[in-house]
């Protein structure tokens, strides 16, 4: 790539077309677009290998801006580079519908990778992806046949470097020796506040090194040597490689360059001027000259080439490696199996009383057989969640092959990875106990937002933890997970609805799925006697009671026991007593109107909910005259049977308040 007087034009373009975008918006991030500039050409025009009229394609790199208030320079790239976005998309920057919102959003923009701006996400999404390229290649590819061959690369800002999962997800990928993952990092010295050095002191470069990473320092305004430390970082395929960019945000004002004002706010009309008289610009509003064109092109060329061999790659290795394209067919397709509901159901039955999260185990282990693209583990505690296959190796820099994902004690960066991978195309869980659902919260809203396939095994799902005490008993922990939108959070009743719960979150293609689990034992509900735990797929269901009743009793998890015990109780003495077992408050409240009213009758007071966690959200169900029987104070040190019985979660306290609650039912 020849980095002449076109290539900068470019770059004084991608400065403008930021400006000028952001000027008519009244709102965005102008500076770092301006100050980056010459980075991302040198990234896109010289190395970056992709198709824009086929944004898919398999083995394109993937490219991540980590730093997603800078969305200008991204959006103006992909209007270069010949992307489905129009000059007209980039004056429509920020508005209603508009295909460049504010900052990039998965799905909404041609090109765009992942959802970013929450700083460090992009971060531990590039790491996820890298990983599972690593593990994809490892699956796919022979010694002839290279089919997935790619980089993934990544601007990252001051900003993401501060944040905790940078460091989290970082350490992983030098421990994994992730060579096929390049960060350019944005290093201008300038956050909203003010200079970097107000909070900010470390020796970036000296971290990284001490995480394993490849290193190099060069003048981010410098095109050329951008490019060559690229080719050096290529270079290094046993560690991932990190390129530290000197720039000056807002790059071009005359007055605002390398200041905070540079960064979140429109420039006005006094300093564009200003910055189109210093970088000699004088072309009108959203322009790009045919010069500029005509070097977009040149450096397309060879990326289209590249493309078109690597089409005739696949046909040949289709044609003498059939088993492998094959699976590279499932893999791109990412359907569940066709029998997956027998083989999880059969692997979850029971002969008597079991802990969800050791349910979820075995069928985890036939899960892991029958969908080869799902893949996972813990925050190191596979062994307490259930979550490691056995008989298989893990993952490490010497084996990509290997399916058990050790994540260390990063919970955060595990949820960002296992994003970046489900944006892949694998289908990842990862396990934590619930009440550390906390430290990953960040990226199940974003997994959530973007729509993506992730599970997420949350064992220890209550009080009943036990003698671990307060700090390891969630208490607001499911009620908060549902107020995630699109995030479907399933509490089994008992192993029978853990295989069927596997099989929906597997299934489920639009949004991640939370399971929680218990450390104690469940007893099996006989399915011959009640209702077939299929119910589960529509949220909420009619276990016991069939026709008219007098009173429903609503649970999920290990309260459903609880509830059958009073159900068995006041049907004995001539109560019509119904239980619904509730695991999945999502997946009911989206059936029609017609089929909730027929699981909770509308015009029935006498109700009841039970579930050990907070008793806020359960008011619409349990009514304005029902009983919500919750846990509202946290927990306590003791054996969980002893804490059942101070908090009132056993069968006789059940009993007691419920006939309190409603005497005329027992007269």
């Amino acid at each position: 790539m020849e980095w002449n007087k076109a290539a900068d034009k470019t770059a004084t373009t991608i400065r403008m077309l930021s400006a000028e975008a952001v000027e008519r918006a009244k709102s965005g991030h102008p500076g770092m677009p301006m100050g980056a500039a010459d980075v991302g050409l040198a990234l896109w025009a010289g190395h970056l290998n992709f198709n824009p009229r086929d944004p898919g394609w398999p083995n394109r790199d993937r490219f991540v801006l980590s730093a997603g208030h800078g969305s200008m320079l991204l959006y103006s790239l992909l209007h270069l580079f010949g992307f489905d976005l129009s000059i007209e998309d980039i004056k429509n920057f920020r508005q209603w519908e508009s295909k460049t919102p504010g900052h990039p959003e998965y799905k909404m923009t041609p090109g765009v990778e992942t959802t970013t701006g929450p700083l460090g996400q992009g971060v531990g999404n590039a790491v996820g992806m890298a990983l599972a390229a690593k593990l994809l290649a490892a699956r796919i590819n022979t010694p002839k046949y290279s089919v997935i061959d790619h980089m993934v690369y990544a601007i990252v800002s001051d900003g993401d470097l501060m944040e905790g999962i940078a460091s989290e997800a970082c350490s992983l990928a030098g421990h994994l020796a992730l060579g096929n993952l390049v960060f350019l990092y944005d290093d201008n010295d300038v956050t909203i506040e003010g200079p970097t050095a107000l909070a900010f002191s470390e020796d970036v470069g000296a971290r990284f090194l001490a995480q394993g990473w490849h290193v190099q320092k060069v003048d981010g305004l410098d095109k050329k040597a951008v490019s060559d430390a690229i080719d050096k970082a290529k270079a290094e395929t046993g560690k991932p490689s990190l390129i530290m960019c000197k720039t000056r945000i807002g790059y071009g004002c005359p007055t605002k360059v390398g200041t905070p004002d540079a960064h979140g706010a429109p420039l006005g009309e006094v300093e564009i001027q200003g910055a189109r008289e210093c970088l000699a610009w004088e072309e009108p509003e959203f322009a790009v000259t045919d010069e500029v064109k005509e070097f977009i092109k040149t450096a397309l060329a060879p990326k289209l080439t590249r493309y078109e061999s690597w089409k005739k790659t696949l046909e040949d290795f289709k044609k003498e490696e059939p088993e492998r394209a094959a699976l590279l067919e499932v893999f791109l397709k990412g359907d569940a199996p066709a029998d997956l509901e027998e083989v999880l159901m059969a692997a979850a039955k029971s002969d008597g009383p079991v802990a969800t999260r050791k349910a979820s185990g075995a069928v985890l282990q036939e899960a892991a057989k029958a969908t080869p693209f799902l893949i996972g583990g813990s925050a190191d505690l596979a062994p307490s969640n259930n979550t490691l296959i056995k008989k298989k190796l893990s993952v490490s820099r010497e084996n990509y092959e290997g399916v058990n994902l050790r994540f260390g004690i990063r919970e955060h960066a595990m949820g960002s990875l296992a994003n970046g991978m489900a944006l892949y195309g694998f289908i990842p869980y990862c396990g934590t106990f619930l009440v550390f659902a906390d430290y990953m919260r960040p990226p199940v809203r974003l997994a959530a937002l973007m729509g993506l396939r992730v599970i997420y095994v949350f064992t220890h799902d209550s009080i009943f933890v036990g003698e671990d005490g307060p700090t390891h008993q969630p208490i607001e922990h499911v009620s908060s997970l549902r107020v995630i939108p699109n995030l479907h959070v399933i509490r089994p009743a008992d192993a029978a609805e853990t295989g069927m719960a596997w099989v929906e979150a597997i299934r489920r293609k639009d949004g991640p799925t939370a399971l929680c689990l218990t450390r104690q034992g469940l007893p099996v509900i006989d399915r011959s006697k009640y209702a077939a735990a299929e119910g589960l797929k529509k949220g909420g269901y009619v276990l016991a009671g069939e026709g008219d009743p007098d009173l429903v009793i609503i649970a999920t998890g290990s309260e459903v026991a609880l509830a059958m015990e009073a159900y068995e109780s006041f049907t004995a003495r001539g109560v019509k007593c119904r239980v619904v077992s509730m695991p999945c408050l999502e997946k009911f409240e989206a059936q029609d109107q017609s089929y909730r009213d027929s699981v909770i009758p509308p015009s029935l007071d006498n109700r009841v909910v039970i579930e050990a966690g907070v008793s806020f959200g359960w008011g619409k169900y349990a009514g304005l005259k029902g009983l919500t029987l919750g846990m509202d104070r946290f927990g306590a040190s003791a054996p969980g049977k002893v804490l059942a019985e101070k908090f009132g979660f056993n069968g006789k306290a059940v009993i007691e308040m419920i006939e309190c609650s409603f005497p005329g039912l027992f007269k």
